[in-house]
């Protein structure tokens, strides 16, 4: 059954390469690869595009998608402040496409009411929500860390909230809980790409038998060549914005331990820039660089079409995360093309990768710890050969796709019921 569906994510590809607007975009193909007639919706502000005079709407990408452009929100209620120009122009947008199904990503620079508006004119749409993050349960960005000491949560209260955020009154904290939750109840599902951020969910208030757990996936693509081996497997590869959240500079600290403790022949190369990092991070992040011996290369931003080049380079993929990652793209692309991953044994990065199996568990924020397991990964006869041998086959977009489209079915039927 064909099907009209509006696919809304905070941000657009083209824009803002993140993983949820790389997925977001992707499914939008896959969708249309199924004979959907689809909209791609994603949000921006003058980060990335100027305002155009009388409308919020814009035109971006070689599929028609659409951009709104969202210059007044509150982050932290995720809150679409300008009811009376950029709600008004989604208005007409819902109106005007009338779509069966609502897919949205995320609530940043779109908002909260969206839900709501959408709900209220159409009535009989069906809206699911992917949570990719932790956004709704806590203002730090959605991490889920405490911005003072990095320690991670496992739940939110007002109180513990403003613990993080003194200059916030707890009892803000219990309205912004309130009014998001308001407007979640107007989603007929969720889906968590994750089994951990199903349960953080849960924990937080939404029924169980609310969220799916569907898995992320990549585009179906050859894997890259393995390097030709003159040795050790000792090149390492990471993937990703360099943050403090990401482990970058625990994993460059960890190896100048190795280079200190003697050993040679390894290399690591770190790929991704750092957009809208602060001076002192990028000045500490350049001073481990300087302080690593020239074991590590940072080479800086990259492209996705650019991925297999990249990992032909490289035998292991590195991602330290101290933060409860949900389920990054960069681990099934690893997969993908067949390196296994060492990776922080947390969130759903615990999921995707299987300690001993196609990959190696470290403790986060710890280099001593990730500095022995990087040895381990160089030294151990037979390793990296095993790993690579318990890689599964990824999901790819058109079984994404697919689990989706059921989804829909599921829900329609049951309203038919």
């Amino acid at each position: 059954m064909s099907r009209r569906i509006l696919v809304v994510a905070h941000n657009h590809p083209d824009l803002h390469p993140g993983g949820t607007e790389i997925l977001a975009h992707d499914l939008a193909g896959g969708y249309r690869e199924q004979g959907c007639d689809v909209l791609f919706l994603g949000a921006t502000n003058a980060i990335h595009r100027e305002a155009h005079p009388g409308t919020a709407l814009q035109a971006t990408g070689s599929d028609g998608d659409v951009l709104l452009w969202s210059g007044h929100f509150d982050r932290f209620y995720l809150s679409q402040i300008d009811h009376y120009g950029t709600l008004q122009d989604l208005a007409g947008l819902l109106q005007e496409f009338r779509p069966d199904v609502i897919h949205i990503h995320h609530l940043v620079l779109i908002g909260a009411e969206f839900l709501t508006l959408a709900r209220r004119l159409l009535p009989k749409v069906k809206i699911v929500m992917t949570l990719h993050d932790y956004y709704p349960i806590c203002h730090n960005d959605g991490l889920m860390v405490r911005p003072t000491d990095r320690e991670r949560c496992t739940a939110a209260s007002p109180t513990r909230c403003r613990g993080c955020f003194p200059g916030i009154g707890s009892d803000r904290f219990l309205l912004r809980e309130r009014f998001l939750k308001t407007h979640l109840a107007a989603v007929d599902q969720f889906v968590a790409p994750s089994r951990f951020l199903r349960q953080r969910y849960v924990d937080w208030g939404l029924a169980g038998d609310r969220i799916d757990v569907i898995e992320n996936a990549r585009p179906a693509r050859e894997p890259a060549v393995h390097r030709v081996k003159r040795g050790p497997r000792a090149s390492f590869g990471y993937f990703g914005n360099v943050n403090p959240w990401k482990g970058v500079l625990e994993l460059v600290k960890a190896a100048a331990l190795l280079s200190a403790s003697g050993l040679r022949g390894f290399e690591l190369r770190i790929h991704g820039g750092a957009p809208f990092q602060s001076e002192s991070f990028v000045a500490e992040f350049e001073a481990a660089l300087a302080a690593s011996d020239g074991t590590v290369t940072h080479c800086g931003p990259y492209h996705r079409e650019e991925m297999p080049e990249l990992m032909a380079e490289i035998d292991w993929v590195v991602m330290p995360s101290i933060w409860w990652e949900n389920a990054p793209l960069v681990i099934q692309e690893a997969y993908q093309h067949r390196r296994p991953v060492i990776a922080s044994g947390i969130g759903g990065m615990a999921e995707m990768v299987r300690d001993g199996i196609d990959g190696l568990h470290v403790r986060p924020g710890d280099p001593a710890q990730l500095a022995r397991t990087l040895r381990r990964a160089v030294e151990e006869k037979g390793l990296w050969d095993r790993l690579v041998e318990g890689i599964r086959p990824q999901p790819t977009i058109a079984d994404c796709t697919t689990a989706h489209l059921a989804l829909f079915d599921r829900l329609t039927l049951a309203e038919a019921a």
